[in-house]
């Protein structure tokens, strides 16, 4: 999905403007396929997982940062409607496997779902980061100008798009717990309602990326 680019006045300084930019780009519900990435990556855990789910985050996080450097410095370049194809994929592929988890589980196993596959979801998650990055790295290109040092405008950009990044998994683990709670829906079953949702926007995002 193409965005567009929209600068936010100065909140005061360099920092603090870029940091705002950072949250405001991956919450952005006109370009909801980070989203839709980090709520697959997150649906699978329960708050008492989180160290797990701390790991997973940071993976993420190392790969996109990588990536986001690396391209936002004119270090690597790529195709930028390749990249949005691939984008959709990562959602469609992290989506199936956590269904494909969830599915060898029993319905009201007490071990929680994302107990399997761990090492698998950890190298996913860095791999299809740095792919993310990519995608970051063309928002934020279109926004540096005439900037002189791209140091402090990447690094406070780069925050920014964590704190964004930790209020959807927040929103995602808070979901899951009233789901559980109030509708009274098994564990796995909400894992696999969600993770179908999250697969089928996915793949439609993707087909419309492929074709256009």
């Amino acid at each position: 999905m193409t965005r567009t680019a929209v600068w936010v006045p100065s909140m005061g300084s360099e920092f603090l403007t870029y940091l705002r930019l950072g949250m405001h780009h991956i919450a952005d519900l006109r370009g909801y396929d980070h989203i839709l990435f980090v709520a697959a990556l997150t649906v699978a855990y329960q708050p008492a997982q989180w160290r797990r789910l701390l790991i997973l985050v940071t993976a993420f996080t190392l790969g996109h940062s990588v990536t986001l450097a690396l391209a936002t410095l004119d270090l690597v370049r790529v195709n930028p409607g390749a990249v949005e194809a691939a984008i959709a994929a990562t959602i469609v592929f992290t989506s199936l496997l956590t269904i494909a988890l969830a599915a060898r589980s029993a319905p009201a196993t007490a071990a929680p779902v994302a107990d399997r596959g761990q090492r698998i979801r950890y190298a996913m998650a860095l791999g299809f980061g740095l792919i993310h990055g990519l995608g970051f790295s063309s928002f934020l290109r279109s926004l540096l100008g005439g900037e002189e040092s791209l140091f402090l405008p990447l690094l406070s950009f780069n925050i920014g798009l964590e704190l964004g990044q930790l209020g959807i998994v927040l929103a995602v683990l808070a979901i899951g717990v009233a789901v559980e709670r109030v509708l009274r829906l098994e564990r796995r079953d909400w894992v696999l309602v969600a993770s179908g949702g999250i697969a089928a926007v996915g793949a439609t995002v993707l087909l419309e990326r492929l074709s256009g």
